[in-house]
């Protein structure tokens, strides 16, 4: 079943209504961290310091995922890690089982892995969350550090997907929404020819 098949308990309109209201979904005139330019931007941390607002969104992507049999849910640090522990909440919720929360952080190679002492067994369910995914580097290196322990990836899960539909993991990806945001070149950009200012939003 793919993600457009799949309906959740929020419609993408209320997403992006409390991505905007707790100030996740900022508009404007951006400069990414790639060095383009667009008029819209996702700073989804605004939005999981409003916890009830998190339980929603949370409980709304467990959903995509409650008949999965997901033992573990794993983030990619740091913006996993809240997503992370609430989705695996909202799924004990949903289905009655114990699902346990982890996260994986960045080695000093670049890359990620399962620090403190946790484990995976084989074939053990796995789920790994994101908040937003645009080129999916992060999930990319959950998942390789994941690989050694052999786990039954059940799929990705995220609040925003803004990859339009370049990224493959291998296994199924469901969004809360998927959000087709433009983007230019500094030369290309057309809030730049119009004289706004351009700002940096992970900058401050």
């Amino acid at each position: 079943m793919t993600g457009q098949e799949l309906k959740s308990s929020l419609t993408p309109e209320k997403v992006l209504d409390i991505l905007r209201t707790t100030g996740a979904l900022l508009e404007g005139h951006f400069q990414l961290t790639s060095g383009r330019h667009s008029d819209r931007f996702f700073l989804m941390p605004h939005t999981l310091q409003h916890p009830a607002q998190t339980e929603r969104l949370c409980r709304a992507l467990a959903g995509l995922f409650a008949e999965e049999g997901v033992e573990t849910v794993v983030g990619p640090a740091t913006g996993g890690i809240i997503l992370a522990y609430e989705v695996a909440r909202q799924l004990e919720r949903l289905t009655g089982r114990p699902v346990r929360a982890i996260f994986t952080e960045k080695t000093e190679d670049g890359g990620m892995a399962l620090k403190r002492q946790w484990r995976l067994r084989s074939g053990e369910r796995v789920l790994v969350v994101e908040d937003a995914i645009t080129t999916g580097g992060s999930v990319v290196k959950a998942i390789a550090a994941l690989q050694a322990y052999q786990p039954a990836l059940v799929g990705v899960g995220c609040i925003v997907d803004r990859s339009r539909g370049a990224v493959e993991f291998g296994v199924p990806l469901r969004a809360l929404v998927r959000a087709e945001v433009d983007s230019w070149t500094p030369d290309e950009c057309p809030l730049c020819r119009a004289g706004v200012p351009v700002v940096k939003p992970k900058g401050n």
